[in-house]
């Protein structure tokens, strides 16, 4: 199990952020200061690092930058509301792997995580071709052109629809709950009264076909 160090200080983030990690089957660890995060990150306990910029303390892009005067390689995503063209450049020329934007769908995040963890995990080459299909019972959704395809027919889907889509490839035969389809398609900003997801399963039971979400009575919804 891939253990994770989230350099967060806002608590609402880092909680729901771990939360998700942990059902993806992720170890997380949280910092809330940038001093923290280092010491924690020095370690060599972690596989990669989840790092805010605006920090308490010393903020992102100097723990970034220790990270890698230490001779630290391991991977980084810089997780931050911060994404002006400067800041994103100072974060991927200072070393980052990545750089996601707030707010973000955690489908996103967790692809973005495993293509990171990918040539640590399997030993292939960083540059090699990551997957980039998903399918199940004749459902696919291509991630990198964004197009859906039922039994060889194209479906047109919305970005929405295609996020809610892709949580669901993901855990083929796992009961979602509203609040884990919320928390992943919609982010960490998201109303845990709102009707939206029982609304877009319904898009998608239009465009894929009734019988391919099973609605679990009490407790969420299941891909058939």
């Amino acid at each position: 199990m891939s253990q994770i160090l989230i350099i967060e200080d806002e608590p609402r983030i880092s909680a729901f952020v771990s939360k998700g990690l942990r059902s993806a089957g992720f170890q997380p660890a949280i910092a809330a200061t940038g001093r923290e995060g280092l010491s924690l990150a020095m370690t060599g306990d972690f596989e990669l690092i989840l790092l805010d910029v605006g920090l308490p303390d010393i903020d992102g892009f100097e723990v970034l930058k220790e990270l890698r005067d230490g001779h630290n390689d391991v991977p980084v995503i810089m997780l931050t509301a911060r994404t002006g063209l400067d800041d994103t450049l100072t974060g991927l020329s200072g070393g980052a792997d990545d750089y996601l934007g707030k707010p973000f769908r955690f489908e996103e995040l967790i692809a973005r995580i495993r293509l990171r963890l990918r040539p640590a995990a399997n030993g292939a080459s960083p540059a090699a071709e990551p997957d980039h299909r998903l399918s199940s019972d004749g459902f696919t959704l291509d991630l990198r052109t964004r197009q859906a395809e039922v039994d060889g027919r194209s479906v047109d889907l919305s970005a929405r629809e295609f996020a809610l889509a892709e949580a669901f490839l993901r855990n083929p035969g796992q009961v979602l709950t509203r609040e884990q389809l919320l928390s992943r398609v919609w982010g960490y900003d998201f109303d845990p009264g709102s009707n939206v997801v029982d609304v877009y399963v319904r898009y998608l039971r239009n465009k894929l076909g009734s019988q391919r979400i099973e609605t679990v009575r009490g407790a969420g919804y299941r891909l058939v």
